[in-house]
């Protein structure tokens, strides 16, 4: 979890790279690209976040199930959404991608900090409404102190120590 331009799907992109490396098998579900499959049909309220949220909860069960490693990107910034990620997720590591919205609105790939601050679009978390960290979580990176490589050797040792994968 973590705001918009925060890293999250760079990071999970390379996680999942690197547990493959490993010879763990992984798969990366990120939040864009179940809001691009629906395409037109979501907007950005509240039940619209929430259905990619369910959507995306969903699809990690299943293949969870399967014996898949999954790792999700998504924002996650609503109360309900998290209770609902807590709930319904089995075996879930929560970890958040911290990063001032300062820095994130100053990387904004998609140009999303600039339609907002221009009042273009009025939905963006961390402008429009506040963007508060998740609470009880596994793990924190900070990527605007740390590089991806370093943000994944973080993750790789959290996931080490917890007994989850067996770090080399």
């Amino acid at each position: 979890m973590g705001p918009t331009s925060s890293g999250k799907t760079t990071l999970a992109q390379l996680l999942c790279q690197r547990l493959l490396e490993k010879g763990i098998t992984a798969l990366n579900y990120d939040g864009d690209e179940v809001r691009d499959f629906f395409g037109d049909t979501l907007a950005f309220a509240a039940t619209d976040r929430l259905r990619v949220v369910s959507t995306l909860i969903h699809l990690s069960n299943k293949a969870t199930s399967c014996g898949i490693n999954v790792i999700v990107s998504a924002l996650t910034a609503n109360d309900d959404a998290r209770e609902l990620v807590r709930d319904k997720v089995s075996q879930l590591i929560v970890g958040y991608v911290k990063c001032p919205i300062k820095v994130c609105a100053e990387r904004d790939p998609k140009g999303l900090y600039a339609k907002a601050k221009s009042g273009e679009i009025n939905t963006l978390i961390g402008i429009n409404s506040e963007y508060r960290p998740p609470e009880n979580l596994d793990f924190i990176v900070e990527t605007n102190t740390q590089t991806p490589d370093q943000s994944i050797d973080a993750i790789f040792e959290y996931l080490g120590n917890a007994g989850f994968i067996k770090v080399h």
